[in-house]
Parts: C-alpha cells; structure tokens; sequence
C-alpha cells in the first residue's frame, strides 16, 4: 500500500518564455470542440475559451484551411482529418496494431466487450475499443479519460506511481471532488476515501487483476489484467466489461478471468516478439504552411498550423525523435520546432527524455474521442454537398445489402423535376450505377448471386442477361465508374465511382443522379465524372485516417 504521508507536488509549471501563444490558443480551441462532442459555435468558443472572437476566427480559418474543422454556418465542427494527430500517437506507440487483433478475437469469444487502456497521470486513456451491438452498450471512445480510482485499470497502473503521483492524484481528488474535470463519466454522487483506491490498487499488485464493481456508473462491471512490457512494467491493461444484468463483479472475474489471462500471455509474447518496422519520413509541411500563409494573409496563423504539424512528425518508427529528427521531418527551422516543442511539452502533449521527445496520451484529447464514432456516411455528407452544390444535381451514397443498394446519405436539390429518393431507400443493385460500381469490385463468386438472382426489367433498357450483366461490370471495373441511362426508371440518368477503405476494397459508392434532359451522356462523363471522382478521392481521404486505428460503421 502506498505510504499516507507523501511529499507535496511540483505546482504547475509557469508558462515557458518560449511558448507559442497561438499554438496554445488553437490547442485550446481544440479541447473545447472535443468536450463539446466535436461541435460549437464560434461564439461558444469565444466564451468558453476567453479568447477575442478575432482570435477565435482566425483560429478556426487555420483549422478549416488544414482540414482539422469546417465551418458550418456559425459552428465549428472537427473533421476526421484532426485524427492524425491521435493517429500519430497510436501509431508511434505500437500497441493498436500489435494487440487490438487479439483484443478482438478475446471480445468475440466472450461475447463481451474488451477494451484496451493506457495510464495518462493519474487517470487512464482507452486506445481500442471491441464492442459489443447491443440495445444496451457498454463502450467509451478510443481518447476517453476517466480518473483512475474509478477504473479497473486505474489500481494496476498505480502500482507503479511514484510519490508524486500520489501527491498529484490526491491533490487533483480534493480540487476536483466530483470528477467534473473528466466529461467522458457522470460526476460523483458519493465521495470516497484515498484508503479505498490504495487498498484496491495494493490488492492489484498482489492478485495481478483488479475489478470494477459499478464505479463509475451504476451497473458496470469489468475485470482487468496488465499487459507488461520486456522490462517487466506495465504497457496496457485488458479490460473484459459487462452488465449486471449478465454478471456480478465477481462472476464476471470467475467467468472470464482465466481467458483473459491466457490473451495477456499471448500479447504479453507479440509484444517481445514484435519486430519494429523502418520509419516511414513524414511529408514536410513548412513549405504548405507558407504558401497557406500568403494566400490567407493574416487569416491564417502559421505558428498554429506548424506547431500542429509538430504532433504529426511522430509515428511507427518514430516513437522518440531528438529535436533535429522533428526539424528534418516537417521541414521547420530547428528554432521553429524547438518552440513548438517547449509548448507541446509545457501543455502536456510532448514529453522530454534527454535529448528525446515522445507524444503523450494527452494527443488523444485533441479531437479523437467524438471523431471516433464517426460513420461513413457522416464522412461523406459534407462532401456530397459541396458536390451537388456545384453541379446543382443530387448527390448520394450507398452500400450494398443483399442485392440491393441501400442509400446512406443524400443530398437533394429543389429542383422541381428531382430524383425522389431518401435515406434508407433500397433499389436492385443490378439496375443502379451505385450497385455497379460495388458489384464490378466483387470476386466471381461474389458476383455470382448478383447474376443467378432474378434480372427484372424495370425498363425497356434494363440489362436482364447474365452475360451481357456481367460484360458490363468487367467494363466498370476497367474504367472505374459506372453510368446507367434510363434502366431503372426512363428518363433517370446516374453515374457513380467507388469508395475505397484502407485496403482498396470498394466499400461504398457516391452517384450524381438528373433527369436525362440535363446532360447527355457524353457530357456526364467529361463534366460530372471529374468532380464526382474528386468527391470519392476526398472521402477516402477523410476514411483512411478516421480508419486507420477505428472501426468507421459504412451504415
């Protein structure tokens, strides 16, 4: 148990001369957008940040220009693409990638959520998350915080606090009694005593497990056990969570533990086995940063968007640079990235080892947790409103059910002859250019229910045979597109391009639909199929980064 008489801790650092004060004022705007679930006013953002609304302005014109948040009328509202900076954090940690696998595999055999947690000071941050669909979820995002002494990974990673964590913790207990300063859980309602968490936490360092029974909010259960790195110290915890309504803390440790710790064996291998992989060099942004500088003018604040590009100079390979590393791999001056450095440590963020720096879990709070749930067609909406803004036609997305299409986002026009179509709306894939483009992407087997099903003709010019069926999709897989004149319904005229995740499967699809009167085929393909191939390239982009350590639901 840890000694009750500690020394006080270090008060909180002054604000380093060197500090750049934009760069701390964006990040600033940044944490109020991720407790605001991603989404505020500017004028929110004025009161909540105590900024001068030209400040916040010209904040949120640097974000939108780096594709970090996009204006919506008066709003803010963060964009997938901030999720590099978490991004850059998982991927110079290594654990997502060398143990969510495992974590996945745990959960569907438990038929329970698994989670996986890092310490971040005293409280603890999820880095991966397998869920369980159920009416009632068990769940957090992947950058939650939550105060440790609620957690069942809380008492394992205190187990090796030292006696200012101690101090921190109990400090930041009697400023903070109800854990408003962490959004991610419901406040208290009771207060503790310290002796409980460092009873639970000395329990945890003699049994190697510890339980939550119902800490945070009522009816939560979980059992956790310590991933520990080559060095014996504790890299992650694995948590198993359930419900009461299907386990008693202590059922729940009897019912999964021992399969719980058979995973953390094998993890626990992956990580002394893992071989690292070759850094792959960043882009360096400084030149971008200029050039963004000069076309805005003084909308644009460079300090901000270079000491943002500081975050993303980290990753696989990359876990601990020295200053030079930082400078060559964003292209900033040495004096530029040290400043940027002396903030994001000063804020929390970055953390010195000698000459080294590494990324904190404090990245994650940058954004990822509301981004983390974020769905395709969410993704999309934007994208497909700027497309059917400028070609003044409907623009929708759509994913394969069964032999249908099914629509997932949309964006009409007030035209008064329009495609009458609407979200959750399902057409046969066969006789739509969006199911074109995702069957063309399917093996043939895959294809072959598509043209062994009932071919219907919905039209005089409907294709109904098999074979010339299956002609056209090795023509749409060779070109990349797919265009459907009057075979759905006459007079409707659509053209689509696949939408591809991470690994180049074609996941989804985005058309333009119009009335054959607007424009010919011809003209489809040379003005329409550009801005509608642009349009999937920017949300691939967007899905790419949202994916690379998320699941993103195409629904």
């Amino acid at each position: 148990m840890p000694p009750t008489h500690l020394t006080p801790p270090k008060p909180d650092a002054v604000e380093p001369t060197e500090a750049v004060a934009p760069l701390m004022r964006g990040l600033a705007v940044l944490h109020r957008l991720t407790e605001a679930n991603g989404t505020q006013s500017l004028s929110g953002l004025e009161k909540t940040t105590g900024l001068a609304r030209s400040t916040v302005d010209r904040i949120a014109a640097t974000l939108a220009r780096m594709d970090y948040l996009r204006l919506d009328g008066r709003d803010a509202v963060l964009t997938p693409r901030l999720m590099e900076l978490g991004n850059a954090y998982l991927a110079a940690l290594r654990l997502p990638r060398l143990l969510d696998t495992r974590a996945d595999d745990l959960a569907d055999e438990l038929d329970e959520s698994v989670s996986l947690a890092v310490p971040d000071r005293d409280g603890i941050r999820f880095i991966h998350q397998a869920t369980r669909r159920r009416a009632m979820s068990l769940s957090f995002r992947i950058g939650d915080l939550l105060p440790a002494e609620r957690t069942a990974p809380g008492p394992l990673f205190a187990t090796e606090w030292t006696l200012e964590d101690w101090a921190r913790w109990r400090d930041r207990r009697a400023a903070d009694p109800q854990d408003r300063s962490f959004p991610a859980v419901p406040p208290r309602e009771r207060p503790t005593r310290d002796a409980e968490f460092e009873e639970r936490t000395h329990q945890a360092g003699t049994r190697g497990w510890a339980l939550d029974d119902q800490l945070i909010e009522p009816g939560l259960v979980a059992v956790s056990v310590p991933v520990r790195d080559r060095d014996g110290r504790v890299a992650c915890v694995v948590s198993v969570v359930s419900h009461t309504s299907r386990h008693s803390a202590e059922s729940l440790r009897e019912t999964m533990l021992p399969r719980l710790r058979a995973t953390v064996r094998a993890m626990e291998r992956d990580l002394r086995e893992a071989p690292v992989r070759p850094p792959a060099a960043p882009a360096g942004l400084a030149a971008w940063t200029g050039a963004s500088k000069q076309e805005l003018g003084r909308e644009f604040v460079e300090s901000l968007a270079r000491g943002l590009t500081v975050i993303t100079a980290f990753g696989e390979g990359r876990a601990e640079l020295t200053l030079t590393e930082v400078a060559q791999a964003t292209g900033l001056a040495r004096a530029t990235a040290r400043r940027a450095l002396i903030t994001l440590e000063h804020l929390g963020h970055v953390t010195a080892h000698g000459r080294h720096f590494t990324l904190t879990p404090r990245v994650l709070s940058l954004g990822f947790p509301p981004l983390s749930r974020t769905t395709l067609p969410q993704i999309a909406a934007p994208h497909l409103a700027d497309l059917a803004g400028r070609l003044h036609d409907s623009a929708s997305l759509a994913v394969l059910a069964g032999d249908e299409v099914q629509y997932t986002a949309r964006v009409a026009t007030s035209r008064i002859m329009s495609v009458n179509i609407t979200v959750g709306t399902r057409l046969p894939a066969y006789a739509t250019s969006l199911g074109r483009v995702m069957m063309a992407d399917l093996s043939p087997a895959g294809r072959g229910p598509f043209l062994t099903g009932r071919l219907d003709a919905l039209t005089p010019r409907t294709v109904t045979d098999p074979e010339a069926l299956a002609a056209v999709l090795d023509h749409v897989r060779s070109a990349g597109y797919a265009l459907v004149d009057g075979e759905l319904e006459e007079g409707l005229r659509s053209i689509a391009a696949p939408v591809r995740d991470r690994t180049g499967v074609v996941v989804a699809a985005v058309n333009v639909a119009m009335h054959s009167s607007r424009r010919t085929v011809e003209r489809c393909v040379a003005e329409v199929l550009p801005e509608l191939s642009a349009t999937a390239g920017l949300i691939e982009a967007d899905l790419r980064v949202a994916g690379r350590f998320t699941r993103v639901p195409v629904a």
